[in-house]
């Protein structure tokens, strides 16, 4: 079977590299350039915007450091693990994610999606966010939705009732913006769809704060920690 996998993986790689670039246009995800590791590195735990206590009191310094220093880093170690040594080890982690989907590699898959997944989430908050987007990202939202509100009620439902672990993320699929829910750690990227704003509902993203309250969790992200200046310029290169 590996040898069937590595035989196969150039062909898949250049299939799939240009669904990636599809997806992460002019440069990739605002403030989040397409990785790229080389072969002669590793994929490293990239900083967060902001300290570890900067999203204090909606998101603990406490939960920030077993979210991002243990599991976060967890992923990216493993993410090394498994491509050390072998043919994948130049590959970004969208391309990654785009081959192990397609090949069914599930443990790097959960791993390489992980990383990815979790970068963006952390990018997708700030200190005294929240609150209403506006200009044309406001604009795209009601030619959606309807209204910013009823975005807010659509993407908080679709949190809300995720079943078990995953993610509500606000994706765009060319000019329409919709609400897609993922399980485990599964990804806009695999999908070909670009995503714009994602909300971690694993419970250890929570846990400490909020206890089984999932809903306050996703209306204190909504309220009081969304980045909307880096869903618009996500928005903007798509």
């Amino acid at each position: 079977m590996d040898r069937i996998f590595h035989s196969t993986m150039n062909r898949r790689i250049f299939l799939k590299t240009a669904a990636v670039g599809s997806i992460l246009a002019s440069g990739g995800i605002a403030g989040f350039p397409i990785s790229t590791s080389g072969a002669a590195s590793a994929h490293t735990l990239p900083p967060l915007p902001y300290p570890e206590d900067g999203l204090e009191p909606y998101i603990s310094g406490r939960t920030l450091s077993f979210h991002y220093g243990k599991h976060h880093r967890a992923y990216v170690d493993k993410t090394n693990e498994l491509v050390k040594n072998t043919d994948l080890a130049g590959l970004s982690l969208e391309e990654l994610i785009e081959t192990s989907a397609e090949s069914q590699n599930r443990q790097l898959f959960n791993n390489a999606a992980q990383s990815w997944n979790h970068t963006f989430y952390w990018r997708g908050m700030k200190s005294k966010g929240g609150g209403s987007p506006s200009g044309d990202l406001a604009k795209a939202i009601i030619r959606s939705f309807g209204s910013v509100e009823t975005f807010k009620e659509s993407f908080s439902h679709a949190a809300e009732n995720r079943f078990g672990s995953g993610y509500a993320w606000l994706v765009a699929q060319g000019d329409i913006l919709k609400i897609m829910s993922t399980g485990d750690a599964d990804t806009p990227v695999a999908h070909g769809v670009k995503p714009l704003l994602t909300i971690d509902l694993w419970e250890h993203a929570y846990y400490l704060d909020y206890q089984n309250r999932r809903k306050a969790y996703i209306k204190a992200f909504l309220d009081h920690l969304v980045n909307w200046d880096f869903v618009s310029e996500n928005l903007d290169g798509n």
